[in-house]
């Protein structure tokens, strides 16, 4: 098979790629734009095998998209402006990239037969849950304009299989943690700055719950949903440990070696969604996903692949107070 993998050169993507590259024999393309948190670095390990190839060009080019998608069996769509922050300060990169450039890839992978769309995305298109865990009926309630502009590309890709018939499965993650993950993200932020002895930013009382999806996890029940899942439905991947925000920050300053001190309050972010947490149920009673890695031993991976990684991190980003990240 020839899959093509849009935004294949950032922290989710390139994970996938690997995998891919590493225990199958399908070709994959790479699309990517090399955006601030694209690196050709974290495609590396299999820059050289021979059934890799990148193109540089944006989703939202649809004269790049339409001369690239030709001779694809699949798209695996991960391409997106991701960061909650960064989409409060200005929406519209998130509203060009996630809606209009997925509509750019829908249009070619329906105008040249592209058998198989898979459409990565959040469980931040739910809103907020105070207890229990959304199934993949819940009514899409997003809070942020980043998880508004992945509800609309959700709601779009679902009508291109309803409308014109493409085999299009949708996948929606809980917080992803691990390796070559982009600095502006909690973990990330917060282990690069304890490591340089900085302190970190907390916002509000940290009492805000996510549930955390080690990277490995979530490619592997992206790669069962594209190997396995359903024409037209909603798959959620989730990793099962639900923590507050203090809770984590707790867990890295002891990985780190640093105490309470290190931290920092800050005014909390706008719209902070209070709790997310998905059912797992389909996935594992359709395509047999449960999650296999463990979070603390996960964690303490993660912890010490920034510490003996120095040169991945130190050369890209900064620890700029102008974006702070809560979860």
């Amino acid at each position: 098979m020839r899959i093509l993998v849009t935004g294949g050169a950032g922290f989710i993507g390139s994970e996938f790629v690997r995998g891919l590259l590493t225990r199958r024999t399908d070709r994959v393309t790479v699309l990517d734009a090399l955006t601030y948190s694209g690196d050709l670095a974290n495609l590396a390990p299999v820059a050289q095998s021979p059934a890799f190839d990148f193109v540089h060009a944006d989703i939202r080019d649809a004269d790049a998209v339409r001369r690239i998608v030709p001779g694809h069996d699949a798209v695996v769509h991960f391409a997106a402006e991701s960061h909650v922050d960064r989409s409060i300060a200005s929406a519209t990169p998130f509203v060009t990239t996630n809606v209009h450039g997925t509509q750019v890839l829908l249009d070619a992978a329906v105008e040249h037969g592209v058998g198989r769309f898979v459409h990565v995305s959040t469980d931040e298109v739910y809103g907020s849950i105070d207890t229990g865990a959304w199934s993949e009926d819940q009514v899409l309630d997003p809070s942020s304009p980043y998880s508004a502009s992945k509800a609309a590309s959700d709601l779009l890709a679902l009508s291109y299989h309803r409308t014109h018939g493409l085999d299009v499965v949708i996948t929606r993650c809980s917080n992803n943690y691990g390796p070559y993950q982009y600095w502006e993200k909690l973990i990330p932020l917060f282990v690069t700055r304890l490591l340089r002895g900085e302190q970190v930013p907390l916002y509000g009382k940290g009492d805000n719950v996510r549930e955390w999806l080690h990277v490995t996890d979530h490619c592997r029940g992206v790669e069962l949903a594209l190997d396995k899942g359903r024409p037209g439905e909603i798959y959620h991947i989730g990793g099962g440990t639900e923590l507050t925000n203090a809770e984590l920050v707790d867990r890295l300053l002891d990985a780190c070696g640093r105490d309470w001190n290190a931290v920092r309050r800050v005014p909390d972010r706008k719209g902070h969604d209070r709790r997310y947490a998905l059912s797992t149920d389909k996935i594992r009673d359709e395509l047999g996903y449960a999650p296999r890695v463990a979070f603390d031993a996960g964690l303490a991976d993660t912890v010490a692949w920034y510490r003996d990684n120095p040169h991945w991190w130190q050369s890209r980003g900064s620890t700029s107070e102008k974006v702070v990240v809560g979860a």
